[in-house]
């Protein structure tokens, strides 16, 4: 067995069976100390909402922790986000133009002030609305010459982010900084926003068994040997993907 990077979402990734996230842990704790792997957190929630749950569920602490859909990285000791990051995502990104395109549209809900970070739009949307209103929004910022991404995800949530940020695009900034080669890097998911994970690179890929409709959508129209659909669910999942990668054995 040699050092590898798990890159995970948290809820209903690996986090929702306590049991199985306690035996993910003993044996990641165990491959650490041994070979010097490297876990990274990559979430759809802010630092704060992370830190709530940090308390809530026991988690290991991680060698990177990327929040608000990759729009946000800290490696340890930081208290704001890294600004090497960060200045990757300030060309063309305009804020508040963004913002007074969205409200064109009153099927967009604005997410609670906390979910609100500098580089990500974030709004709720409801599943049977989003088929019409997605691709008008994305034609109008296209036409106002916008570089944004729209990422949709379970059913209700949007995030309009920078175009060079996501989920995916973290990944390979943190997993380049740290020193770990994609095909040792497995990245794991459940939903719409972390199909960037899965399309970012070489890396290896694990969809647990409990995954969005979405997400399982886009694995049957882009199969790849890289990437694994687990039977197990949440933190099982990963497991399996481990010992199916043969990160574990």
């Amino acid at each position: 067995m040699a050092q590898f990077l798990l890159v995970t979402d948290l809820d209903n990734t690996l986090v929702g069976d306590d049991a199985a996230l306690h035996e993910l842990n003993q044996q990641l704790t165990q491959h650490r100390q041994a070979h010097e792997t490297r876990l990274v957190y990559s979430t759809g929630r802010s630092r704060q909402s992370y830190e709530q749950l940090q308390r809530q569920k026991a988690l290991l602490e991680p060698d990177a922790l990327v929040t608000a859909v990759g729009t946000e990285v800290y490696f340890p000791g930081q208290e704001t986000p890294d600004p090497h990051w960060s200045a990757q995502l300030q060309t063309h990104w305009d804020r508040a133009f963004v913002q007074s395109i969205a409200q064109q549209f009153p099927e967009l809900i604005p997410q609670p002030e906390s979910e609100q970070r500098p580089f990500k739009v974030s709004f709720f949307l409801a599943a049977e609305m989003a088929p019409q209103v997605l691709p008008a929004l994305a034609a109008t910022l296209q036409a106002q010459q916008l570089p944004v991404k729209l990422v949709y995800s379970g059913g209700k949530d949007l995030d309009v982010l920078p175009q060079a940020g996501d989920k995916g695009q973290a990944m390979q900034f943190v997993r380049q900084t740290l020193g770990i080669a994609a095909t040792q890097t497995l990245a794991c998911g459940d939903s719409g926003n972390d199909i960037a994970l899965f399309s970012a690179g070489e890396e290896r890929g694990l969809i647990v068994g409990n995954a969005q409709p979405e997400l399982r959508q886009w694995h049957t129209t882009n199969p790849s040997d890289r990437h694994h659909l687990a039977q197990a669910h949440y933190a099982a999942g990963i497991l399996e993907g481990l010992y199916h990668f043969q990160f574990l054995s």
